[in-house]
């Protein structure tokens, strides 16, 4: 069954705070191998001029899941997760994402396309501060395998 194109820029907050720790992205940075002393070690942060640890550039991930899972579970939207794979993850910052950021998150669906048999499901994600700046922007691409309209 085909992906529902009435989703096409529905909105889905998550507006619970998420405030990230400095074990969180020290816990993160280590998970993906990653020993830059600007994710573990608050000091060498600061002497290269920030105010605290900064997340890896995919830390947004475990933020942002939480939002685009709204539109991805929505029965209505007729996404089977037995047909998907993940295609494409993008991360647009405004500014680093410091340890001590409380934000929140919401999700659009930006996109639906077919491409052959395929479908791919594109997806934005807004990660803001409670006062409503902008941190980073993520986007990802879902490829449903086989579930595209068929002409004829």
């Amino acid at each position: 069954m085909a992906i529902n194109r009435d989703f096409i820029g529905r909105t889905y907050e998550f507006e619970t705070p998420y405030q990230v720790g400095r074990e969180k992205v020290r816990e993160f940075a280590t998970a993906i191998g990653d020993q830059n002393p600007l994710y573990h070690d608050v000091d060498a942060a600061k002497a290269a001029g920030h105010r605290d640890l900064i997340a890896p550039p995919t830390f947004p991930f475990v933020i942002t899941y939480r939002a685009m899972i709204g539109a991805m579970g929505d029965p209505e939207l007729n996404l089977n997760y037995a047909m998907v794979v993940h295609g494409e993850q993008q991360f647009t910052y405004s500014r680093p994402l410091y340890a001590g950021d409380e934000v929140i998150v919401d999700s659009v669906v930006a996109d639906i396309a077919v491409i052959g048999r395929n479908e791919l499901l594109t997806m934005e994600q807004h990660v803001k501060t409670l006062d409503g700046e902008l941190i980073v922007t993520t986007k990802n691409v879902t490829v449903s395998r086989g579930t595209a309209p068929q002409e004829g």
